[in-house]
Protein backbone atom coordinates (compact mmCIF):
# COMPACT_ATOMS: atom_id res chain seq x y z
CA UNK A 1 0.00 0.00 0.00
CA UNK A 2 2.78 2.31 0.87
CA UNK A 3 4.71 1.30 -1.98
CA UNK A 4 1.83 2.56 -4.56
CA UNK A 5 1.38 6.22 -2.40
CA UNK A 6 4.78 6.77 -2.43
CA UNK A 7 4.70 5.92 -6.40
CA UNK A 8 1.49 7.71 -6.81
CA UNK A 9 3.41 10.95 -5.24
CA UNK A 10 6.32 10.87 -7.37
CA UNK A 11 3.76 10.24 -10.52
CA UNK A 12 1.72 13.53 -9.22
CA UNK A 13 4.98 15.62 -8.30
CA UNK A 14 6.41 14.56 -12.39
CA UNK A 15 3.28 15.38 -14.09
CA UNK A 16 2.82 18.42 -12.07
CA UNK A 17 6.39 19.52 -13.39
CA UNK A 18 5.49 18.57 -16.76
CA UNK A 19 2.34 19.96 -16.85
CA UNK A 20 4.13 23.53 -15.83
CA UNK A 21 6.17 23.31 -18.60
CA UNK A 22 3.68 22.22 -21.45
CA UNK A 23 1.36 25.21 -19.96
CA UNK A 24 3.93 28.09 -19.65
CA UNK A 25 6.50 27.01 -21.90
CA UNK A 26 6.02 24.23 -24.25
CA UNK A 27 2.39 25.34 -25.00
CA UNK A 28 3.35 29.27 -26.23
CA UNK A 29 6.55 28.11 -28.49
CA UNK A 30 4.01 25.63 -30.26
CA UNK A 31 1.62 28.28 -30.79
CA UNK A 32 4.25 31.08 -31.60
CA UNK A 33 5.47 28.43 -34.05
CA UNK A 34 3.71 28.71 -37.45
CA UNK A 35 4.13 32.90 -37.10
CA UNK A 36 7.97 32.71 -35.88
CA UNK A 37 8.54 29.60 -39.35
CA UNK A 38 9.36 32.73 -41.77
CA UNK A 39 10.60 35.33 -39.24
CA UNK A 40 11.85 33.68 -35.86
CA UNK A 41 14.98 32.25 -37.75
CA UNK A 42 15.61 35.78 -39.89
CA UNK A 43 16.96 38.10 -36.88
CA UNK A 44 15.05 40.87 -36.71
CA UNK A 45 17.49 43.74 -35.87
CA UNK A 46 17.10 46.74 -34.09
CA UNK A 47 18.64 49.83 -32.90
CA UNK A 48 18.82 51.39 -29.66
CA UNK A 49 18.86 54.96 -28.15
CA UNK A 50 19.38 56.04 -24.19
CA UNK A 51 18.00 58.93 -22.73
CA UNK A 52 19.09 62.44 -23.69
CA UNK A 53 22.47 62.91 -22.14
CA UNK A 54 24.12 59.59 -22.35
CA UNK A 55 26.33 59.72 -25.38
CA UNK A 56 26.93 60.92 -28.70
CA UNK A 57 24.54 59.44 -31.61
CA UNK A 58 25.66 57.27 -34.45
CA UNK A 59 23.20 56.87 -36.86
CA UNK A 60 20.22 55.13 -34.80
CA UNK A 61 22.45 54.42 -31.91
CA UNK A 62 24.45 56.01 -29.09
CA UNK A 63 28.52 56.31 -28.27
CA UNK A 64 28.75 55.39 -24.82
CA UNK A 65 30.93 58.37 -23.23
CA UNK A 66 32.74 59.47 -20.46
CA UNK A 67 30.59 61.47 -17.63
CA UNK A 68 32.49 64.97 -18.46
CA UNK A 69 31.66 64.53 -22.36
CA UNK A 70 28.17 66.53 -23.09
CA UNK A 71 26.03 65.70 -25.20
CA UNK A 72 27.44 66.45 -28.64
CA UNK A 73 25.68 64.58 -31.59
CA UNK A 74 26.64 63.60 -35.25
CA UNK A 75 24.14 63.53 -38.06
CA UNK A 76 21.88 60.34 -38.97
CA UNK A 77 23.14 58.34 -41.20
CA UNK A 78 20.19 58.68 -42.90
CA UNK A 79 17.19 60.84 -42.61
CA UNK A 80 14.42 57.84 -43.09
CA UNK A 81 13.67 55.04 -40.59
CA UNK A 82 12.15 51.84 -42.09
CA UNK A 83 13.77 51.15 -45.12
CA UNK A 84 13.48 48.28 -47.10
CA UNK A 85 16.84 45.97 -46.12
CA UNK A 86 17.76 46.72 -50.54
CA UNK A 87 16.83 50.51 -50.06
CA UNK A 88 19.07 50.44 -46.84
CA UNK A 89 21.85 48.87 -48.68
CA UNK A 90 21.85 51.04 -51.35
CA UNK A 91 22.65 53.87 -48.87
CA UNK A 92 26.48 53.53 -49.30
CA UNK A 93 29.32 51.77 -50.85
CA UNK A 94 29.93 48.62 -49.49
CA UNK A 95 33.10 46.29 -49.19
CA UNK A 96 31.86 42.68 -50.04
CA UNK A 97 32.34 39.61 -46.82
CA UNK A 98 33.19 36.53 -48.73
CA UNK A 99 33.91 33.39 -45.54
CA UNK A 100 33.33 29.76 -46.27
CA UNK A 101 30.09 30.54 -43.49
CA UNK A 102 29.38 34.55 -44.09
CA UNK A 103 27.87 36.38 -46.84
CA UNK A 104 27.35 40.02 -46.44
CA UNK A 105 29.02 43.58 -46.59
CA UNK A 106 30.03 46.72 -44.72
CA UNK A 107 29.28 50.08 -45.41
CA UNK A 108 31.58 52.40 -46.40
CA UNK A 109 29.26 55.25 -44.75
CA UNK A 110 30.15 55.08 -41.46
CA UNK A 111 32.17 51.71 -41.64
CA UNK A 112 29.39 49.48 -39.66
CA UNK A 113 29.45 45.88 -40.34
CA UNK A 114 25.88 45.56 -41.14
CA UNK A 115 24.96 43.25 -43.15
CA UNK A 116 25.74 39.65 -42.51
CA UNK A 117 23.97 36.12 -43.41
CA UNK A 118 24.59 32.91 -42.39
CA UNK A 119 25.81 30.61 -45.73
CA UNK A 120 24.99 27.19 -43.80
CA UNK A 121 21.74 27.93 -41.68
CA UNK A 122 18.33 28.20 -43.16
CA UNK A 123 15.10 29.11 -42.15
CA UNK A 124 13.61 25.77 -42.46
CA UNK A 125 14.29 22.29 -42.96
CA UNK A 126 12.46 22.61 -46.82
CA UNK A 127 14.32 22.58 -49.80
CA UNK A 128 14.73 26.34 -51.16
CA UNK A 129 14.70 27.70 -47.46
CA UNK A 130 16.22 31.14 -47.12
CA UNK A 131 19.64 31.04 -45.57
CA UNK A 132 19.33 32.82 -41.78
CA UNK A 133 20.01 36.69 -42.19
CA UNK A 134 21.76 38.12 -38.89
CA UNK A 135 22.59 41.09 -39.44
CA UNK A 136 20.59 44.50 -41.09
CA UNK A 137 21.46 47.90 -42.50
CA UNK A 138 21.08 50.57 -40.15
CA UNK A 139 18.08 52.73 -41.25
CA UNK A 140 16.05 49.82 -42.27
CA UNK A 141 12.54 47.96 -40.18
CA UNK A 142 15.04 45.54 -38.56
CA UNK A 143 18.01 47.34 -38.48
CA UNK A 144 20.82 44.93 -35.87
CA UNK A 145 24.87 46.09 -36.63
CA UNK A 146 28.05 46.53 -35.27
CA UNK A 147 29.88 49.87 -35.10
CA UNK A 148 33.13 50.92 -33.82
CA UNK A 149 35.37 54.11 -33.22
CA UNK A 150 36.31 56.76 -31.04
CA UNK A 151 34.67 59.65 -28.64
CA UNK A 152 36.28 62.34 -27.37
CA UNK A 153 34.86 64.86 -24.66
CA UNK A 154 33.32 67.83 -26.21
CA UNK A 155 35.47 70.83 -24.91
CA UNK A 156 38.11 69.20 -26.72
CA UNK A 157 36.95 69.96 -29.87
CA UNK A 158 38.32 66.74 -31.68
CA UNK A 159 36.69 65.51 -34.86
CA UNK A 160 36.19 62.07 -34.67
CA UNK A 161 34.81 59.56 -37.32
CA UNK A 162 30.80 59.34 -37.43
CA UNK A 163 28.15 57.44 -39.01
CA UNK A 164 28.18 60.08 -41.94
CA UNK A 165 32.10 59.40 -42.44
CA UNK A 166 33.27 58.46 -46.07
CA UNK A 167 35.96 55.89 -45.31
CA UNK A 168 37.96 55.29 -48.25
CA UNK A 169 39.79 52.31 -49.35
CA UNK A 170 41.21 50.09 -52.30
CA UNK A 171 40.29 46.90 -50.86
CA UNK A 172 36.85 45.69 -52.24
CA UNK A 173 36.08 41.58 -50.30
CA UNK A 174 36.75 41.07 -46.71
CA UNK A 175 38.14 37.24 -46.49
CA UNK A 176 39.40 35.42 -44.22
CA UNK A 177 42.53 35.55 -46.44
CA UNK A 178 41.87 39.34 -47.29
CA UNK A 179 41.74 42.00 -44.20
CA UNK A 180 40.37 45.07 -45.22
CA UNK A 181 41.56 48.48 -44.53
CA UNK A 182 39.25 51.67 -43.96
CA UNK A 183 40.86 55.27 -43.43
CA UNK A 184 39.64 58.91 -43.10
CA UNK A 185 41.37 61.63 -42.51
CA UNK A 186 40.45 64.78 -40.45
CA UNK A 187 40.63 68.15 -40.80
CA UNK A 188 42.90 68.50 -37.46
CA UNK A 189 45.32 66.90 -38.78
CA UNK A 190 44.34 63.04 -37.46
CA UNK A 191 44.62 60.55 -39.19
CA UNK A 192 42.17 57.08 -38.09
CA UNK A 193 42.07 53.77 -39.55
CA UNK A 194 40.29 50.46 -39.22
CA UNK A 195 42.04 47.16 -39.59
CA UNK A 196 39.16 44.62 -40.04
CA UNK A 197 39.89 40.81 -40.30
CA UNK A 198 37.81 37.48 -40.39
CA UNK A 199 38.49 34.27 -39.64
CA UNK A 200 36.65 30.79 -41.19
CA UNK A 201 33.78 30.82 -39.03
CA UNK A 202 32.42 33.79 -37.25
CA UNK A 203 35.04 36.02 -35.54
CA UNK A 204 36.07 39.46 -37.13
CA UNK A 205 39.42 41.30 -35.62
CA UNK A 206 38.45 45.03 -35.77
CA UNK A 207 42.30 47.33 -35.46
CA UNK A 208 41.53 50.75 -34.72
CA UNK A 209 44.83 53.07 -35.02
CA UNK A 210 44.93 56.65 -34.64
CA UNK A 211 48.03 58.61 -36.03
CA UNK A 212 48.17 62.49 -34.30
CA UNK A 213 49.99 64.42 -36.73
CA UNK A 214 49.17 67.26 -34.50
CA UNK A 215 51.73 69.43 -33.10
CA UNK A 216 49.73 68.53 -29.21
CA UNK A 217 48.70 65.44 -28.07
CA UNK A 218 45.19 64.53 -28.13
CA UNK A 219 42.65 62.54 -26.19
CA UNK A 220 40.27 60.32 -26.90
CA UNK A 221 38.36 56.83 -25.59
CA UNK A 222 37.58 53.63 -28.24
CA UNK A 223 34.18 52.31 -28.18
CA UNK A 224 31.99 49.38 -29.48
CA UNK A 225 28.47 48.69 -29.55
CA UNK A 226 25.82 46.47 -31.24
CA UNK A 227 22.88 47.85 -32.02
CA UNK A 228 18.96 46.07 -32.67
CA UNK A 229 15.75 47.64 -33.65
CA UNK A 230 12.46 46.42 -33.05
CA UNK A 231 11.03 44.27 -30.86
CA UNK A 232 12.94 40.67 -31.13
CA UNK A 233 10.75 37.49 -30.87
CA UNK A 234 11.37 34.87 -28.25
CA UNK A 235 10.81 31.52 -27.28
CA UNK A 236 9.07 32.78 -23.59
CA UNK A 237 11.04 29.58 -22.67
CA UNK A 238 12.61 30.29 -18.86
CA UNK A 239 14.86 27.05 -19.21
CA UNK A 240 16.68 29.53 -22.15
CA UNK A 241 18.06 33.07 -21.96
CA UNK A 242 17.00 35.45 -25.16
CA UNK A 243 18.34 39.24 -25.18
CA UNK A 244 21.61 41.26 -24.08
CA UNK A 245 24.17 38.83 -22.25
CA UNK A 246 27.81 39.39 -21.22
CA UNK A 247 30.35 38.55 -18.62
CA UNK A 248 30.96 41.52 -16.62
CA UNK A 249 33.01 41.81 -13.47
CA UNK A 250 33.59 38.15 -13.58
CA UNK A 251 30.64 36.84 -13.99
CA UNK A 252 27.45 35.94 -16.53
CA UNK A 253 25.09 38.78 -16.39
CA UNK A 254 21.44 38.32 -18.34
CA UNK A 255 19.02 40.68 -18.77
CA UNK A 256 15.46 40.16 -20.95
CA UNK A 257 14.68 42.50 -23.04
CA UNK A 258 11.05 43.13 -20.69
CA UNK A 259 13.24 43.73 -17.85
CA UNK A 260 15.82 46.07 -19.44
CA UNK A 261 12.63 48.19 -20.67
CA UNK A 262 11.45 48.28 -16.82
CA UNK A 263 14.43 48.47 -14.86
CA UNK A 264 16.39 50.52 -17.28
CA UNK A 265 19.99 50.73 -18.54
CA UNK A 266 23.00 47.59 -16.59
CA UNK A 267 26.05 49.51 -15.97
CA UNK A 268 29.22 47.54 -14.80
CA UNK A 269 33.18 47.97 -14.34
CA UNK A 270 35.15 45.21 -16.22
CA UNK A 271 38.36 44.22 -16.79
CA UNK A 272 38.17 41.24 -19.20
CA UNK A 273 35.02 39.65 -20.29
CA UNK A 274 32.53 40.55 -23.31
CA UNK A 275 28.72 41.63 -23.91
CA UNK A 276 26.09 40.90 -26.64
CA UNK A 277 22.73 40.19 -27.82
CA UNK A 278 21.71 36.18 -27.85
CA UNK A 279 19.13 34.83 -29.56
CA UNK A 280 18.35 30.98 -28.91
CA UNK A 281 21.08 29.66 -31.80
CA UNK A 282 22.61 32.89 -33.16
CA UNK A 283 25.02 35.17 -30.84
CA UNK A 284 26.47 39.15 -31.48
CA UNK A 285 29.32 39.87 -28.91
CA UNK A 286 31.81 42.36 -28.40
CA UNK A 287 34.80 40.83 -27.29
CA UNK A 288 37.61 43.74 -25.74
CA UNK A 289 40.88 42.91 -24.65
CA UNK A 290 40.89 40.92 -21.97
CA UNK A 291 43.42 42.80 -20.00
CA UNK A 292 41.78 46.34 -20.54
CA UNK A 293 38.95 47.96 -17.83
CA UNK A 294 36.37 48.72 -20.02
CA UNK A 295 32.52 49.94 -18.83
CA UNK A 296 30.23 47.66 -20.30
CA UNK A 297 26.10 48.61 -20.77
CA UNK A 298 22.70 47.14 -21.65
CA UNK A 299 21.00 49.98 -22.23
CA UNK A 300 16.95 50.58 -24.38
CA UNK A 301 14.82 53.24 -25.04
CA UNK A 302 12.11 53.64 -27.62
CA UNK A 303 10.77 56.12 -30.18
CA UNK A 304 7.79 54.65 -30.95
CA UNK A 305 9.48 51.59 -31.75
CA UNK A 306 11.79 49.98 -29.14
CA UNK A 307 15.38 50.05 -29.55
CA UNK A 308 18.21 47.87 -27.51
CA UNK A 309 22.38 48.66 -27.35
CA UNK A 310 25.45 46.41 -25.59
CA UNK A 311 28.34 48.70 -25.74
CA UNK A 312 31.83 49.25 -24.42
CA UNK A 313 33.89 52.19 -23.75
CA UNK A 314 37.41 51.55 -22.94
CA UNK A 315 39.43 54.70 -20.60
CA UNK A 316 40.80 57.58 -22.41
CA UNK A 317 44.00 57.50 -24.05
CA UNK A 318 46.58 59.91 -24.64
CA UNK A 319 48.42 60.39 -28.18
CA UNK A 320 51.14 62.30 -28.18
CA UNK A 321 52.31 64.63 -30.88
CA UNK A 322 53.27 62.63 -33.66
CA UNK A 323 52.32 59.77 -32.59
CA UNK A 324 50.71 56.50 -32.83
CA UNK A 325 47.66 54.32 -30.55
CA UNK A 326 46.06 51.17 -31.63
CA UNK A 327 43.41 48.91 -29.98
CA UNK A 328 41.72 46.06 -30.79
CA UNK A 329 38.80 44.22 -30.51
CA UNK A 330 36.84 41.20 -31.81
CA UNK A 331 33.51 40.67 -32.72
CA UNK A 332 31.16 37.55 -32.65
CA UNK A 333 28.44 37.23 -34.96
CA UNK A 334 27.18 33.69 -35.71
CA UNK A 335 25.80 30.34 -34.49
CA UNK A 336 26.47 29.48 -30.95
CA UNK A 337 28.25 26.14 -32.39
CA UNK A 338 29.65 24.53 -29.05
CA UNK A 339 33.42 23.57 -30.67
CA UNK A 340 33.87 26.82 -32.06
CA UNK A 341 32.65 28.52 -29.20
CA UNK A 342 35.14 26.61 -27.19
CA UNK A 343 38.03 27.25 -29.05
CA UNK A 344 37.43 30.90 -29.09
CA UNK A 345 37.79 31.03 -25.35
CA UNK A 346 40.78 28.87 -25.18
CA UNK A 347 42.84 30.80 -28.17
CA UNK A 348 41.87 34.24 -26.87
CA UNK A 349 41.71 33.42 -22.84
CA UNK A 350 37.98 34.93 -22.92
CA UNK A 351 36.33 34.88 -20.01
CA UNK A 352 33.25 32.64 -19.42
CA UNK A 353 32.51 32.52 -23.14
CA UNK A 354 30.98 28.73 -23.36
CA UNK A 355 28.34 30.52 -21.52
CA UNK A 356 26.99 32.19 -24.61
CA UNK A 357 25.52 28.76 -24.79
CA UNK A 358 22.80 28.32 -22.14
CA UNK A 359 23.78 25.70 -20.83
CA UNK A 360 21.92 25.75 -17.38
CA UNK A 361 21.58 24.90 -13.92
CA UNK A 362 22.46 21.56 -14.94
CA UNK A 363 25.69 22.56 -16.48
CA UNK A 364 27.32 19.53 -14.87
CA UNK A 365 25.51 17.14 -17.16
CA UNK A 366 24.25 19.25 -20.08
CA UNK A 367 27.70 19.59 -21.24
CA UNK A 368 28.81 16.36 -20.78
CA UNK A 369 25.61 14.33 -22.01
CA UNK A 370 26.37 17.15 -25.29
CA UNK A 371 29.58 15.78 -25.93
CA UNK A 372 28.57 12.23 -25.33
CA UNK A 373 25.80 12.90 -27.79
CA UNK A 374 28.38 14.61 -30.16
CA UNK A 375 31.02 11.38 -29.98
CA UNK A 376 28.12 8.96 -30.98
CA UNK A 377 26.75 11.30 -33.93
CA UNK A 378 30.42 10.65 -34.75
CA UNK A 379 30.37 7.06 -34.53
CA UNK A 380 26.50 6.30 -36.34
CA UNK A 381 26.08 9.76 -38.36
CA UNK A 382 22.81 10.27 -37.31
CA UNK A 383 21.86 12.36 -33.98
CA UNK A 384 18.38 10.00 -33.51
CA UNK A 385 20.67 6.56 -33.21
CA UNK A 386 22.71 8.65 -30.91
CA UNK A 387 20.20 9.24 -28.36
CA UNK A 388 19.29 5.72 -28.36
CA UNK A 389 22.82 5.06 -28.28
CA UNK A 390 23.11 7.27 -25.04
CA UNK A 391 20.02 5.77 -23.47
CA UNK A 392 21.54 2.40 -23.31
CA UNK A 393 24.23 3.84 -21.55
CA UNK A 394 22.36 6.18 -18.91
CA UNK A 395 20.55 2.69 -18.44
CA UNK A 396 24.21 0.78 -17.79
CA UNK A 397 24.84 3.54 -15.77
CA UNK A 398 21.73 3.22 -13.51
CA UNK A 399 21.81 -1.01 -13.57
CA UNK A 400 22.62 -1.50 -10.77
CA UNK A 401 19.78 1.29 -8.46
CA UNK A 402 17.51 -0.26 -11.19
CA UNK A 403 17.99 -3.84 -10.51
CA UNK A 404 17.50 -3.80 -6.65
CA UNK A 405 14.46 -1.35 -7.44
CA UNK A 406 12.83 -4.04 -9.70
CA UNK A 407 14.07 -6.75 -7.18
CA UNK A 408 11.91 -4.92 -4.36
CA UNK A 409 8.86 -4.73 -6.19
CA UNK A 410 9.16 -8.30 -7.05
CA UNK A 411 9.08 -8.97 -3.96
CA UNK A 412 6.48 -6.43 -3.33
CA UNK A 413 4.35 -8.71 -5.61
CA UNK A 414 4.91 -11.90 -3.80
CA UNK A 415 3.87 -10.61 -0.73
CA UNK A 416 0.88 -8.81 -1.37
CA UNK A 417 -1.57 -11.89 0.03
CA UNK A 418 0.40 -11.42 3.57
CA UNK A 419 -0.48 -7.78 3.01
CA UNK A 420 -4.21 -8.05 2.03
CA UNK A 421 -4.30 -10.28 5.17
CA UNK A 422 -2.50 -7.73 7.30
CA UNK A 423 -4.82 -5.13 5.96
CA UNK A 424 -7.99 -7.01 6.08
CA UNK A 425 -6.47 -8.21 9.96
CA UNK A 426 -5.98 -4.79 11.30
CA UNK A 427 -8.59 -2.24 9.34
CA UNK A 428 -9.86 -0.88 12.10
CA UNK A 429 -5.97 0.07 13.58
CA UNK A 430 -4.46 2.08 11.40
CA UNK A 431 -1.23 2.63 13.45
CA UNK A 432 -1.02 -1.40 14.65
CA UNK A 433 -1.49 -1.92 10.56
CA UNK A 434 1.63 -0.02 9.79
CA UNK A 435 4.00 -1.45 12.34
CA UNK A 436 2.99 -4.61 11.43
CA UNK A 437 3.77 -3.55 7.57
CA UNK A 438 6.84 -2.39 8.16
CA UNK A 439 8.14 -5.32 10.17
CA UNK A 440 6.64 -7.22 6.88
CA UNK A 441 9.11 -5.14 4.98
CA UNK A 442 11.96 -5.73 7.53
CA UNK A 443 11.40 -9.52 7.54
CA UNK A 444 11.24 -9.74 3.37
CA UNK A 445 14.12 -6.94 2.81
CA UNK A 446 11.79 -4.79 1.19
CA UNK A 447 12.33 -1.26 0.44
CA UNK A 448 8.93 0.58 -0.01
CA UNK A 449 10.66 3.91 -1.68
CA UNK A 450 12.86 1.62 -4.28
CA UNK A 451 10.53 1.54 -6.43
CA UNK A 452 10.16 5.51 -7.91
CA UNK A 453 14.10 5.84 -7.08
CA UNK A 454 15.12 4.73 -10.88
CA UNK A 455 12.64 7.60 -12.46
CA UNK A 456 13.30 9.96 -9.77
CA UNK A 457 17.43 9.38 -10.23
CA UNK A 458 16.54 9.59 -14.12
CA UNK A 459 15.02 13.05 -13.99
CA UNK A 460 17.73 15.33 -13.72
CA UNK A 461 19.08 13.28 -17.22
CA UNK A 462 15.63 13.89 -18.68
CA UNK A 463 16.00 17.73 -17.99
CA UNK A 464 19.74 17.62 -19.31
CA UNK A 465 18.71 16.18 -22.39
CA UNK A 466 15.62 18.52 -22.58
CA UNK A 467 18.32 21.32 -22.16
CA UNK A 468 20.52 20.17 -24.97
CA UNK A 469 18.21 19.50 -27.82
CA UNK A 470 16.10 22.29 -27.11
CA UNK A 471 19.38 25.03 -26.99
CA UNK A 472 21.90 23.81 -28.89
CA UNK A 473 22.08 24.44 -32.55
CA UNK A 474 24.09 20.95 -33.11
CA UNK A 475 20.02 19.53 -32.93
CA UNK A 476 18.44 21.92 -35.11
CA UNK A 477 17.18 20.69 -38.22
CA UNK A 478 19.06 17.42 -36.92
CA UNK A 479 16.85 14.04 -38.58
CA UNK A 480 16.21 11.45 -35.94
CA UNK A 481 14.51 8.11 -36.68
CA UNK A 482 12.03 7.61 -39.97
CA UNK A 483 9.78 10.16 -40.31
CA UNK A 484 11.52 13.07 -38.00
CA UNK A 485 13.30 15.61 -40.12
CA UNK A 486 14.06 18.20 -36.86
CA UNK A 487 15.05 16.47 -33.37
CA UNK A 488 14.78 19.83 -31.53
CA UNK A 489 11.04 19.94 -32.53
CA UNK A 490 7.72 18.28 -31.67
CA UNK A 491 6.94 14.89 -33.55
CA UNK A 492 5.36 16.42 -37.35
CA UNK A 493 3.51 13.14 -37.82
CA UNK A 494 0.38 13.55 -36.04
CA UNK A 495 -2.35 10.91 -35.05
CA UNK A 496 -5.38 13.90 -34.47
CA UNK A 497 -4.95 14.70 -38.27
CA UNK A 498 -4.76 10.95 -39.52
CA UNK A 499 -0.87 12.02 -40.11
CA UNK A 500 -2.22 15.28 -42.67
CA UNK A 501 -4.64 13.65 -44.37
CA UNK A 502 -7.11 15.94 -42.78
CA UNK A 503 -6.30 19.69 -43.51
CA UNK A 504 -6.54 20.19 -39.79
CA UNK A 505 -3.91 22.05 -37.49
CA UNK A 506 -5.10 20.28 -34.04
CA UNK A 507 -4.68 23.02 -31.26
CA UNK A 508 -1.33 22.09 -29.29
CA UNK A 509 -2.95 19.81 -26.89
CA UNK A 510 -4.35 17.29 -29.41
CA UNK A 511 -1.29 17.64 -31.41
CA UNK A 512 -0.32 14.18 -30.23
CA UNK A 513 1.92 12.17 -32.66
CA UNK A 514 3.25 9.01 -33.68
CA UNK A 515 6.48 8.50 -31.17
CA UNK A 516 4.49 10.31 -28.23
CA UNK A 517 1.73 7.23 -28.58
CA UNK A 518 4.33 4.84 -29.07
CA UNK A 519 5.74 5.97 -25.82
CA UNK A 520 2.44 6.04 -23.78
CA UNK A 521 1.66 2.00 -24.88
CA UNK A 522 5.09 1.43 -23.91
CA UNK A 523 4.57 3.25 -20.63
CA UNK A 524 1.34 1.38 -20.09
CA UNK A 525 2.83 -2.01 -19.87
CA UNK A 526 5.57 -0.79 -17.55
CA UNK A 527 2.71 0.36 -15.26
CA UNK A 528 0.84 -2.96 -15.42
CA UNK A 529 4.39 -4.70 -14.18
CA UNK A 530 4.51 -2.81 -10.85
CA UNK A 531 2.80 -4.40 -8.17
CA UNK A 532 -1.24 -3.24 -8.18
CA UNK A 533 -2.72 -1.52 -5.39
CA UNK A 534 -5.34 -2.51 -3.35
CA UNK A 535 -7.34 0.58 -3.70
CA UNK A 536 -9.28 0.51 -6.99
CA UNK A 537 -8.96 4.30 -7.32
CA UNK A 538 -5.31 3.98 -7.34
CA UNK A 539 -5.19 1.54 -9.67
CA UNK A 540 -7.25 3.75 -12.31
CA UNK A 541 -5.37 6.57 -11.61
CA UNK A 542 -2.05 4.43 -12.79
CA UNK A 543 -3.81 2.89 -15.09
CA UNK A 544 -4.31 6.45 -16.58
CA UNK A 545 -1.22 8.36 -16.40
CA UNK A 546 0.57 6.76 -19.81
CA UNK A 547 -1.89 8.20 -21.49
CA UNK A 548 -2.06 11.75 -19.55
CA UNK A 549 1.91 11.48 -20.13
CA UNK A 550 1.12 10.86 -24.04
CA UNK A 551 -0.56 14.51 -24.15
CA UNK A 552 1.79 16.06 -21.78
CA UNK A 553 5.04 15.13 -24.31
CA UNK A 554 3.61 15.61 -27.35
CA UNK A 555 4.68 19.18 -27.50
CA UNK A 556 8.52 18.00 -25.90
CA UNK A 557 11.48 17.71 -29.13
CA UNK A 558 10.99 14.77 -30.85
CA UNK A 559 14.05 13.49 -29.38
CA UNK A 560 13.21 13.70 -25.98
CA UNK A 561 10.20 11.67 -26.86
CA UNK A 562 12.61 9.17 -28.82
CA UNK A 563 14.92 9.02 -25.40
CA UNK A 564 12.31 8.49 -23.04
CA UNK A 565 10.33 5.82 -25.40
CA UNK A 566 13.28 3.75 -25.43
CA UNK A 567 14.10 3.89 -21.84
CA UNK A 568 10.66 2.70 -21.15
CA UNK A 569 11.04 -0.45 -23.04
CA UNK A 570 14.43 -0.70 -21.64
CA UNK A 571 13.38 -0.93 -18.27
CA UNK A 572 10.16 -3.01 -18.70
CA UNK A 573 12.35 -5.29 -20.32
CA UNK A 574 14.41 -5.34 -17.22
CA UNK A 575 11.56 -5.26 -14.90
CA UNK A 576 10.14 -8.30 -16.73
CA UNK A 577 13.21 -10.42 -16.47
CA UNK A 578 13.84 -9.99 -13.03
CA UNK A 579 9.86 -10.79 -11.91
CA UNK A 580 10.43 -13.70 -13.88
CA UNK A 581 13.73 -14.40 -11.90
CA UNK A 582 12.16 -14.73 -8.58
CA UNK A 583 8.68 -16.41 -10.10
CA UNK A 584 6.46 -13.22 -9.97
CA UNK A 585 4.05 -13.51 -12.70
CA UNK A 586 2.85 -10.55 -14.94
CA UNK A 587 -0.46 -9.47 -15.25
CA UNK A 588 0.11 -9.97 -18.62
CA UNK A 589 1.09 -14.52 -18.30
CA UNK A 590 -1.57 -14.47 -15.36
Amino acid sequence: MNEQKNMLLAMTLIIGVLLAYDYFYVKPQRQAAHEQAAQTELINGGQDAASPGVGQQVSDGIVPRHESASTGTTPLLSSKIGLSRSEALANSQRIAIETPRLKGSIALTGGLIDDLTLADYFVSVEKGSDPVTLLNPAGSESAYYASFGWTARAELGIDVPGPSTPWQTTDRQLGPDSPVTLSWTNAQGLEFERRIEVDEDFLFTITQTVRNLKETPVIMAPYGLINRRGEPKVSKFFVIHEGPIGVLEGSLKETDYKDLRKDGPYLANSVGGWLGLTDKYWLTALVPEQTVPFKGRFIHSSDGTPRYQADYLEDEIVIAAGGTKSVTVRLFAGAKEVDVIQRYESAYDIKLFDRAIDWGWFIFLTKPIFYVLDFLYGLFGNFGLSILALTLIVKLLFFPLANKSYISMSKMKLVQPKMKALQQRYKDDKPRLQQEMMALYKKEKINPLSGCLPMLAQLPVFFALYKVLFVTIEMRHQPGLFWVTDLSAADPLLLTNLFGLIPWDPPSFLAVGVWPAIMGIAMFFQFRLNPASGDAMQQRVMLAMPFIFVFIMASFPAGLVMYWTWNTILSAAQQWVIMRKHGVASPAST
